[in-house]
């Protein structure tokens, strides 16, 4: 009987000690691993997504933060001059057009400074010169100028050089998608005035200058171009104009011309140029 009552009290301590262990175990293997994380759902939760560039760029400035220091492109025109839907962006640097000054000279703010801009590549009749007369088509030419641009947002794009030896600000004047600066020869308020090495869009005015001579649109329709004492007409049909000379209307010699007896500058040279006004033959006459 005793016997038997080791046995069982032994067999009691062993399956404490057993039911302890595996305690044990479990709990051991809980700290280490943990337990799984679940959604609502059972399965994993997903992974947190990181912020994208837009995100960044919206966000709010912390504080005491610079506003605008989550931006991630660092260009103050991000954006600006986007033509409406995927169309593509217009040139140049905004701006707001303050006071027409003439046909080819206007004021705009521009960064917060006040710039006089002598539009690249045009040249209208003179104006406000006092040691000049008043040139013929030059008052249209200013109304035209100051209707369409005054108190407007322009963009400005500028060439190889960016300022006259007046001091002047030389750019290209963007109006939406058009390019002023065309529109005036286009529309013959203006002449082409080439001034190397700003010469990006020469090619265009040349051929917006050629249709409005032949049209006799503005000053081709009105004036008397060319200067010296052959006169010379505008427009195509009739004039006395050399064939040297296609884009502008200069007479023949005799007399013999010189830069400073016509008032067209920059302007294309083929063939023979009786006058010279090509002097180092690169096909442009009369380029300063």
């Amino acid at each position: 009987m005793a016997s038997a009552a080791r046995r069982e009290a032994a067999a009691r301590r062993l399956t404490g000690l057993a039911a302890g262990l595996l305690l044990a175990v479990v709990s051991c293997g809980g700290a280490i691993g943990g337990p799984a994380v679940t959604d609502d759902l059972g399965g994993s939760p997903p992974a947190e997504a990181s912020p994208s560039p837009t995100e960044l760029a919206q966000a709010p400035a912390e504080p005491g933060e610079p506003a605008g220091e989550h931006s991630v492109s660092g260009s103050e025109d991000q954006g600006a001059g986007q033509a409406s839907g995927n169309g593509p962006r217009t040139p140049g640097k905004p701006a707001v057009v303050t006071r027409v000054i003439d046909g080819d000279t206007v004021e705009v703010r521009f960064r917060g400074r006040i710039l006089d801009v002598r539009l690249i590549g045009v040249d209208t009749p003179e104006t406000v010169d006092p040691s000049e007369p008043v040139g013929c088509y030059g008052p249209a030419a200013s109304r035209f100028t100051e209707q369409e641009l005054e108190g407007e947002r322009v963009r400005l794009e500028f060439d190889v050089e960016r300022l006259d030896r007046y001091g002047r600000t030389l750019a290209y004047v963007w109006v939406g998608d058009r390019l002023f600066n065309e529109v005036l020869v286009r529309r013959g308020f203006a002449q082409v005035a080439t001034y190397p090495p700003n010469v990006k869009y020469v090619d265009r005015f040349l051929r917006a200058e050629r249709r409005a001579r032949e049209a006799e649109q503005g000053l081709w329709g009105h004036c008397e171009l060319g200067g010296g004492d052959g006169g010379g007409t505008a427009g195509g049909g009739g004039g006395n104009c050399d064939p040297s000379y296609p884009t502008v209307c200069i007479p023949p010699p005799p007399p013999d011309l010189d830069c400073d007896d016509v008032s067209a500058t920059g302007f294309r040279v083929e063939g023979a140029d009786p006058h010279g006004f090509d002097g180092d033959g690169d096909g442009i006459g009369c380029e300063s």
